[in-house]
């Protein structure tokens, strides 16, 4: 999948005039890509669109209009694309409650190195996790992780020809396993070479 460029992006102008049409697309896309795992985790998987308007939204919010500050922002971004032999997520950890969070961040200690997707006939995929810095210190986790699974050419290929897919967690304080519904398969397809 290409790369975002600052040709890409649009002009503040620009987006202040599509933005309401722009974040409707994208909202509309992102439904076809969450990922719930059990109830307190999910997978955000990126694509194209998902970074572009992410960049959009953070050129806009910080109001960045200088190549410097774009070049930046892409920078940041563009390696959440997948590569076409790859799936890309935004990895969230989710409890309403501060509280609860905080100790369950502690008892999750390693928890993006216990993310796996399997398709159907083939061994599991564990994510590789924060390639861009490290998010977990010796006492708890975050609750915002980047991974990356990389997929074989064969796991593809069955992906191509129908098989199912599913996703987990095998992490003591957190053990939850749920099957890929046709949708997000479907909308994750393309995002494969």
């Amino acid at each position: 999948m290409r790369k975002l460029t600052r040709e890409d992006l649009y002009s503040l102008e620009q987006y202040a005039e599509m933005r309401q049409d722009f974040r409707s697309l994208a909202m509309a896309h992102k439904k076809n890509r969450q990922l719930a795992i059990g109830p307190n985790a999910t997978l955000y998987f990126e694509d194209r669109l998902t970074i572009h308007y992410q960049i959009q939204e953070m050129l806009r919010i910080e109001r960045i209009f200088e190549k410097p500050g774009i070049e930046a922002e892409l920078k940041a971004y563009n390696p959440l694309i997948p590569d076409g032999a790859n799936l890309k997520a935004t990895f969230m950890i989710e409890f309403d409650d501060p509280i609860e969070r905080r100790q369950q961040l502690k008892r999750m200690l390693g928890i993006e190195d216990r993310v796996w997707l399997q398709v159907h006939g083939h061994e599991p995929v564990t994510a590789i996790a924060d390639e861009d810095l490290e998010r977990t210190t010796e006492e708890t986790t975050s609750t915002v992780h980047f991974l990356r699974f990389e997929l074989s050419p064969d796991m593809i290929g069955s992906l191509k020809q129908g098989a199912g897919m599913r996703a987990g967690i095998d992490h003591p304080a957190y053990l939850q396993v749920v099957e890929t519904p046709e949708n997000i398969r479907e909308s994750l397809l393309r995002d494969l070479i």
